[in-house]
């Protein structure tokens, strides 16, 4: 087969290769740069697998080279086109193109800097200094977001993954990110019908106290369950109770208001970081893959977009 793309022609056109990948072209340097680096230690570890049939050497060659291969994994995740097509686009076959993904995902999670490394990096933050550096203006957002998934066929799945805010079946993620918007945890994807508390009692940061932490109106009820907690709550109208129909709760002062207006300029950056993570169409589409390799996805797209908040690879 004749490839149709390739890096030389498409790094050409810097806003076409943006739009197709999801990085400038010099980010997708520095990742092929430290990649090619570590590639030779990780095909060794992978090789070396205990559950492997054939001796390491076996098997056909790689028909891509690295960098080509790293082009079709990043087109994939921006906008996670079918492999038969990105087979049609590279020249090669499409289960090629799933073989050649799924080997470099191990490869690209440990080159990036996913919330696993920086939240590794925050328990080790001692001084006030290193914690201004890693949280300026010492504050912290948490914030849950949710991908479709395809319609169970399991009857209790269909319950137990329906959302009943997104009125589909989903899966659902908690965020933490600083004020620039780096993320700096990320919890294991749950079912779709979680509440956004439940899942932050479930699993949550343990961020340094001098950082504060804050929330929306789901999460209320955080300072009487962690007293301890650094963290700041929007004001919510007082429900006037069961029975009273026609009765409305009462109005919030205009300190309350202004502090909720306050904290929501504050936090939309979560709410950005969400965004970006979407614009990675494996993340903001319908996922198609298997549910159990859902949290590698979401670790290596966390991690492209801590790269190109923090300009460098390294934590």
């Amino acid at each position: 087969m004749v490839a149709l793309l390739d890096y030389k022609t498409l790094s050409s056109k810097p806003s076409l290769f943006r739009s197709l990948t999801g990085v400038e072209v010099s980010e997708f340097d520095s990742i092929y740069a430290k990649a090619q680096a570590n590639y030779k230690d990780a095909e060794e570890k992978r090789l070396a697998r205990k559950d492997r049939k054939r001796k390491a050497g076996a098997g056909h060659p790689f028909t891509l080279s690295l960098q080509e291969r790293l082009l079709t994994f990043m087109m994939y995740y921006k906008v996670y086109a079918t492999s038969a097509l990105l087979g049609l686009l590279f020249g090669v076959d499409q289960s090629n193109i799933v073989k050649d993904i799924h080997k470099l995902e191990p490869l690209l999670k440990g080159v990036l800097p996913t919330p696993q490394k920086v939240y590794g990096r925050v328990k080790q933050l001692q001084t006030l200094q290193e914690i201004q550096t890693m949280f300026p203006e010492l504050k912290a957002f948490t914030d849950a977001t949710e991908q479709q998934i395809p319609r169970p066929q399991n009857k209790l799945k269909r319950k137990t993954h329906y959302s009943g805010k997104k009125k589909r079946h989903t899966v659902k993620t908690q965020l933490t990110v600083n004020s620039k918007g780096l993320i700096v945890h990320e919890t294991r994807h749950v079912k779709g019908s979680t509440h956004d508390y439940a899942l932050f009692k479930r699993s949550h940061p343990g961020l340094p106290e001098a950082v504060k932490q804050g929330f929306d109106l789901g999460y209320v009820g955080v300072k009487a369950d962690f007293p301890g907690l650094n963290c700041v709550v929007p004001f919510k109208k007082k429900n006037p109770g069961r029975g009273k129909v026609g009765v409305r709760a009462p109005e919030l002062s205009p300190e309350q208001r202004v502090f909720n207006k306050e904290l929501a300029s504050e936090r939309v950056v979560v709410e950005h970081t969400n965004s970006r993570l979407k614009k990675f169409l494996i993340w903001g589409g319908v996922f198609r893959n298997r549910p159990k390799h859902y949290d590698v996805v979401t670790a290596i797209v966390s991690g492209l977009v801590n790269f190109r908040i923090l300009g460098t690879l390294t934590i």
